[in-house]
């Protein structure tokens, strides 16, 4: 019976701090609007940038950060993987690209870039290797 009722409580617990990442930002932003949320859109190569991969798994996949991130912003990731194996569709492909003319015409992986609610740019970062803590401060700091 415990072990039920702990298995029972890891999983609504893992549903409860989930990613709400969002992948159309035309969608992201209509949700921003609504809710009076700034966006944040996450550039990275997930399966070949390793400072990318560092940011996932100290950032974003803290639960530290996705507590704040359900609150205050609305994710959205443009992910362009190189492995045959991680391709997206050509639809979700050509949105990444799309958002990267627009927003990282430099070509730079790891880019955070922050919007308010209307989409106008409140500012770029990159990877640093901070707590989540710290990190949400940054981002916090282009809110002013």
């Amino acid at each position: 019976m415990k072990k039920l009722f702990l298995s029972i409580l890891l999983l609504f617990s893992a549903f409860s701090f989930s990613q709400d990442w969002k992948y159309n930002f035309e969608e992201a932003k209509q949700i921003a609007s609504e809710e009076g949320k700034n966006i944040i859109i996450v550039f990275s190569g997930s399966d070949w940038c390793a400072p990318c991969i560092k940011l996932d798994k100290n950032i974003w996949q803290s639960e530290v950060f996705q507590k704040e991130a359900s609150k205050e912003w609305i994710i959205v990731r443009a992910d362009f993987p190189r492995k045959k194996a991680n391709t997206l569709s050509k639809e979700q492909t050509e949105h990444n690209r799309m958002l990267a003319d627009k927003f990282n015409q430099e070509g730079s992986f790891p880019l955070v870039v922050i919007l308010d609610k209307n989409g106008k740019l409140l500012g770029k970062m990159g990877f640093k290797n901070v707590s989540p803590e710290e990190y949400i401060k940054m981002i916090h700091a282009f809110d002013k």
